[in-house]
């Protein structure tokens, strides 16, 4: 973990000549101005990118929040882009072609958790503002400025915990998430097992089905052959990925099965699912905080304003348990805790001029 410099045109550019193909020459057109020696408190010269790993809905709610940072902070741009195909080496390409138009900050969900450490070093080494958003590496190494992301391990153990509350505290549980290689995917897992392992035997897990979220027809087929196979055997399912939330709330509704929702996220479906009874809960995460916020910490970076005081620091940015008592009212406490942050970044973790 290391501070980012912010370096003048004539570093940047020798900066990425050194660059690898993996990502190519990535100097900023405006660098001198994003930073330089002495920085600046006007952010206007601070163009953020928002580049998750591919399209996913997960990822909309950051259109607007970054759109809503651009303006309540002055900020020159902020832009969003979906491009990247869940393939490491386009989202680099996308990267690239971003900081060539000019953009100096980036907020990043890297498409490998193994890998996306070496984009971050390439970006930082070239003078350019970056942090992980919604994913942080894989390993106990964070080489973006900072990591803003839900604890994935304790936002699924606050979910099966909900649906071990929703069974009365035993019987059998199906957990279902994203992709297995996934360094949240993994959290995720351990977080229900932590859940689980405190029922003393109560509750057991049936079964573990992993990377049914690539898509909303693959969640489906899931939901559907796990029901058809297993259906009477279970109590209760605990989804930590978007499309399998989706689809595990259909299929149930579908089979008539007296088994018991906990979902992630908050599609329209799961949140009428909760105010009708059919879905016990869920837990919302907090995409629009993490772009909002992740959106002004940039900008002090790239500005030159700020510095992290710890860098490559790990930054929680909410998770919400939402049932029947509260499915009206839990946006409230996303906005406040984005406010928290913020001021946490505000008050310890950033050193400012």
């Amino acid at each position: 973990m290391r501070i980012t410099q912010h370096v003048r045109l004539g570093a940047v550019i020798a900066a990425a000549a050194v660059l690898t193909l993996a990502l190519g020459a990535c100097t900023p057109q405006n660098a001198e101005s994003a930073g330089g020696e002495g920085g600046s408190s006007d952010l206007s010269d601070v163009r953020v990118a928002l580049v998750p790993g591919g399209a996913h809905p997960y990822f909309q709610p950051w259109i607007d929040a970054g759109e809503k940072a651009a303006k309540d902070f002055d900020l020159g741009e902020v832009t969003f882009n979906e491009t990247a195909e869940w393939d490491q080496t386009k989202q680099n390409d996308v990267i690239n072609s971003l900081v060539a138009n000019g953009y100096n900050a980036f907020g990043i969900f890297g498409v490998s958790p193994t890998d996306i450490n070496a984009t971050f070093k390439k970006l930082t080494d070239a003078g350019v503002a970056v942090g992980s958003i919604a994913s942080c590496p894989a390993g106990d190494e964070n080489l973006a400025a900072f990591c803003l992301s839900t604890d994935t391990e304790e936002a699924a153990y606050q979910a099966a915990a909900a649906a071990i509350e929703a069974i009365g505290g035993k019987g059998t549980i199906v957990h279902m998430t994203g992709n297995n290689v996934d360094s949240n995917t993994q959290r995720r897992i351990e977080g229900v097992q932590r859940a689980i392992d405190e029922t003393d035997g109560a509750v057991t897990l049936l079964q573990t089905i992993t990377d049914v979220d690539t898509d909303l027809a693959t969640a489906q087929k899931a939901a559907s052959d796990l029901l058809a196979a297993s259906g009477p055997q279970i109590n209760a399912i605990v989804t930590t990925a978007y499309n399998p939330a989706v689809a595990s709330a259909e299929a149930i509704a579908e089979s008539g099965l007296e088994i018991q929702l906990v979902a992630i996220d908050d599609d329209a479906t799961i949140l009428d699912g909760i105010r009708d009874g059919s879905v016990y809960g869920t837990v919302a995460q907090n995409p629009a905080g993490q772009a909002y916020v992740g959106s002004w910490v940039l900008a002090q970076l790239a500005s030159g304003t700020c510095e992290m005081a710890d860098p490559g620091v790990i930054v929680d940015s909410g998770s919400f348990v939402v049932t029947k008592d509260n499915v009206d009212s839990y946006d409230d406490e996303r906005v406040a805790f984005a406010e928290k942050v913020k001021k946490q970044f505000d008050d310890e973790l950033l050193t400012c001029k």
